[in-house]
């Protein structure tokens, strides 16, 4: 197996050493994060704790905690962007990152067009200068975060 960032990324998390952006929220068996490289703000991420590269190789327990997140995140969103909907998505393709985790996207109110449903991946892979600021990612997950802890039963 290839080395995966993602791993690398959530052993920080388990050691307490990422930044709020980068550890919103740990449910169970799922981190919530901020991408990093996105231009939109509250594209946010759902990573599964440990490494698997598909979704039939999920738990029953991932699954079912899998869904509470999507939706409490997606509620989230909604209170802190003004977003209409989100998008979910999962493909964990990448040579770096094929490691399971789901997209969450604020689709906005005011959405250009071309930036609509799949093409809402033009707003990823942005350069350092384009992407939201690390203080702005921060705002966002301390809200998320907030909303969060006050769904937690």
């Amino acid at each position: 197996m290839n080395k995966c960032k993602t791993c690398e990324l959530i052993s920080l998390r388990d050691r307490g050493k990422a930044p709020l952006w980068d550890n919103i929220y740990r449910y169970q068996n799922w981190d919530v994060v901020h991408s990093f490289n996105s231009t939109l703000p509250g594209w946010l991420l759902l990573v599964a704790h440990r490494h698997i590269e598909a979704i039939d190789q999920l738990t029953e327990n991932e699954s079912i905690d899998l869904g509470v997140a999507v939706r409490r995140v997606s509620i989230a969103l909604k209170k802190v962007t003004g977003c209409v909907k989100t998008y979910v998505m999962q493909f964990a393709e990448s040579p770096e990152h094929p490691h399971v985790h789901f997209h969450i996207v604020p689709r906005m109110v005011n959405q250009p067009e071309d930036y609509k449903s799949t093409k809402i991946f033009k707003y990823l892979g942005a350069s350092e200068e384009e992407r939201v600021s690390e203080t702005r990612m921060n705002e966002i997950a301390a809200q998320i975060q907030h909303i969060l802890i006050s769904m937690e039963s």
